[in-house]
């Protein structure tokens, strides 16, 4: 769920063309470590998305044809593939997610195969 919210933010700096923070980058380090709690991941995962949306608003604008480099290779892209990507990638941690939680309900024994 970290990668969830914080790739979603990086993913929009490079929609919006600006390179990764030493926050970003320091945080992309640190995603498989924590021990937080459900609640603090999910109220990470909602900031995120808060604030996702003021960006994607502001994005929307724009001409999704623009260039776009991803990654420290610069991969190229444009403002509407990096938006399209964002929604993309996030589909499908979610849906790790929710088999993830699935597993573990039976595996828990609070629900039958």
């Amino acid at each position: 769920m970290r990668h969830i919210a914080r790739s979603t933010d990086r993913l929009l700096s490079y929609a919006e063309g600006k390179p990764l923070t030493e926050k970003q980058l320091s945080e992309l380090k640190s995603e498989k470590q924590g021990d937080e709690t459900l609640a603090m991941l999910l109220a990470e995962v909602e900031t995120s998305f808060s604030n996702a949306a003021v960006r994607v608003r502001v994005l929307a604008t724009a001409d999704f044809n623009t260039f776009r480099g991803v990654g420290r290779k610069q991969s190229p892209t444009s403002i509407g593939g990096a938006l399209i990507h964002v929604a993309d990638h996030t589909q499908r941690h979610v849906g790790q997610v929710v088999t993830t939680a699935k597993v573990l309900r039976v595996l828990l024994g609070q629900e039958s195969a």
